[in-house]
């Protein structure tokens, strides 16, 4: 093949690093699962490991593709925010939007104390309960339920709010709801204590609205607990970033399966495909793979491409279904090591955005995640095995948040040389914008 100009196809395997298991001999899920491809695709390349921030802090996936993109977490607005924008709800730019979930509590001296959160619910129970939250409005403002899937939504709240409030979701069984309340530096700031009064009147009225339904009457009879209460997480608002193109000179599409990635890539200014779910993660990665090649060849610069199989299994807390997934998605795989070794234009990266334990009481750890670069220009380590261990000897070592993304400009040879400025800003990616002096 004539040489061209480099693509990269990034493909993101979330929640992909766990944990040693006891029932897997000691292994971890990806040393246990059956990985050929994935194997050969390391020794065709260089490994180390990756973590958007710092090894042992444990982050949600969509802060980890931000930090792994390449943005300052202060540009970050939410995974509310993104969650709304990724199922497409109608909100203004200044509302203030948190990830809201049904769930069910036991009132205890006032109190209500967590029993479960995101309860699975028949449609029409679903569908019936958030009829009665749906809408809420008070002098301070007021507040939508969106729903987007079982039990689980986006609260949109409207006013003079600001969105630096805290979390009421207690997180653990036995605890009890929490009191909103403005972050530390903000209790004397109006619109963040106008905002978490608001919020604390909605999940008032909330209770008050659903504890009586006849329906509740029906699960306590049949042994199940009432659908009593409103939770909410991660309060966010739009903010101002560039766009990956202004960022790194670089076209990108993000394929994934779930909204909140098409969300924020959409708020990073890229186009994002929302693709079906397969109960088989391996077809689902062929097919997306396919469609990424596809796209690459037709002018993108970088591919994303997302399977969180890895992710829901290991919350499951199933570490032989974890090994499982990645032994199919591995399958899926099966085409890459030969087309990686035929073109000389396609640069891989293999990675997860964080560690996703499938044993213990951890949502998500802090272990970095194994990473693999291969094709054109990309030096071969020793490495012959893609998991957390082998990987750690790789000569990659850790890349850490905007590390990863200058890596790859880099390999696909678009680094600017430092101290030279053919833009105003200072911009990471050569050749910049096109500013030619007129001669007339």
């Amino acid at each position: 093949m004539v040489n061209q100009r480099k693509k990269c196809l990034l493909i993101l395997l979330d929640g992909l690093a766990d944990r040693a298991c006891p029932e897997l001999g000691g292994s971890t899920p990806l040393m246990a699962a059956a990985t050929p491809n994935l194997d050969r695709l390391a020794a065709l390349g260089c490994c180390g490991h990756f973590h958007a921030a710092t090894p042992g802090q444990a982050l949600p996936s969509e802060e980890a593709h931000f930090a792994m993109m390449g943005y300052d977490p202060a540009l970050f607005p939410g995974r509310g925010y993104l969650e709304g924008l990724g199922e497409g709800f109608a909100f203004a730019d200044d509302d203030v939007l948190c990830l809201a979930h049904l769930a069910s509590f036991e009132t205890v001296g006032g109190r209500l104390l967590l029993i479960e959160k995101k309860p699975r619910l028949p449609e029409e129970q679903a569908a019936a309960f958030f009829a009665l939250v749906r809408d809420y409005a008070s002098p301070r403002g007021r507040a939508v339920f969106h729903r987007a899937k079982g039990s689980s939504g986006v609260l949109a709240l409207s006013g003079d709010l600001d969105p630096r409030i805290t979390d009421s979701d207690p997180m653990l069984p036995g605890r009890p709801l929490q009191a909103p309340r403005p972050w530390a530096g903000c209790e004397d700031h109006p619109p963040a204590r106008h905002a978490a009064a608001l919020l604390a009147d909605y999940l008032r009225f909330a209770h008050a609205a659903l504890a009586p339904h006849p329906l509740n009457r029906e699960r306590r009879l049949s042994g199940r607990p009432a659908v009593n209460g409103v939770l909410t997480q991660r309060a966010g608002r739009r903010t101002q970033a560039p766009s990956l193109r202004q960022a790194w000179g670089l076209e990108v599409l993000s394929l994934s399966s779930a909204p909140i990635y098409r969300g924020l890539f959409e708020f990073m200014g890229a186009e994002a495909l929302l693709l079906p779910e397969d109960h088989d993660p391996g077809r689902e990665v062929a097919a997306k793979l396919e469609l990424a090649l596809t796209r690459l060849d037709q002018g993108r610069d970088l591919v994303h491409l997302h399977t969180k199989a890895p992710d829901e299994a290991a919350h499951h807390k199933d570490p032989r279904l974890k090994a499982a997934v990645i032994t199919a998605i591995d399958r899926g795989l099966a085409s890459l090591p030969g087309l990686l070794t035929r073109r000389d234009d396609l640069l891989l990266a293999v990675t997860g955005d964080h560690a996703t334990p499938s044993a213990g009481e951890l949502i998500h750890s802090g272990e970095p995640s194994p990473l693999l670069l291969a094709g054109p220009g990309v030096w071969r380590d020793p490495v012959e095995r893609f998991d957390e261990v082998s990987c750690a000897a790789g000569a990659l070592g850790l890349l850490r948040g905007r590390e990863f993304m200058q890596t790859i400009l880099a390999l696909l040879d678009r680094a600017k040389l430092a101290g030279l400025r053919d833009d105003p800003r200072d911009l990471p990616f050569y050749p910049g914008p096109d500013l030619a002096l007129e001669m007339t």
